[in-house]
């Protein structure tokens, strides 16, 4: 509903790509990363980002995170990164704890220039820019010790993560109010998770 022409000709595509990690080492931050396009005869529109949600914050593993993520966005534009990044600190804010549910990282939806070939490299490249982005953080915390304190602060974020998603995330809305499968849908919460 409100789709501009979809009252005279309804017939619509979408794919999306949707993947959440939730690692078992607190020192591992879990992470976020979505490419999505919907077309209509009428018009089209890509969105998608990553963002990194770390209990245990490093500083060097942000750094990492948004820099590659900077330099998969450069070729599109100088104003991509900064503008899809505010968008993420915006998105991703959790207003009933004042805080946002990690570190940030990139968040756009809507997404049409005209140009599609143009929209489809800038979400390729979000796409992309994920592995370099992220698996060099794992790999270097992957072995790294913990205990108790670790995975209590582990599972009280993951609390965070999951008010986020069940409240105000519009992907999980738009996943069950349009009759989508609600296991499907929930993938993104993690497995165990803790509130104080």
């Amino acid at each position: 509903k409100g789709i501009p022409g979809m009252r005279d000709d309804p017939r619509f595509w979408a794919a999306g790509i949707s993947l959440v990690a939730h690692m078992q080492n607190p020192h591992c931050p879990a992470v976020h990363m979505n490419t999505r396009m919907f077309w209509t005869p009428h018009a089209w529109w890509f969105g998608g980002g990553s963002d990194l949600n770390p209990c245990i914050e490093y500083a060097e593993d942000t750094a990492q995170f948004h820099g590659v993520l900077n330099s998969y966005c450069a070729p599109h534009g100088a104003d991509i990164y900064p503008r899809y990044k505010a968008w993420a600190d915006e998105y991703f804010y959790i207003p009933h704890r004042k805080r946002a549910r990690g570190v940030g990282g990139i968040f756009y939806d809507d997404h049409c220039t005209g140009d599609w070939g143009k929209d489809f490299a800038l979400t390729q490249d979000v796409g992309r820019a994920f592995l370099p982005a992220y698996a060099p953080l794992v790999e270097a915390r992957l072995n790294q010790p913990w205990g108790e304190a670790e995975r209590d602060a582990q599972l009280i974020h993951r609390g965070l993560y999951a008010e986020y998603n069940l409240l105000y995330d519009r992907g999980t809305k738009f996943g069950l109010e349009t009759g989508h499968d609600p296991d499907a849908v929930l993938m993104s919460l993690p497995p165990l998770a803790k509130w104080t």
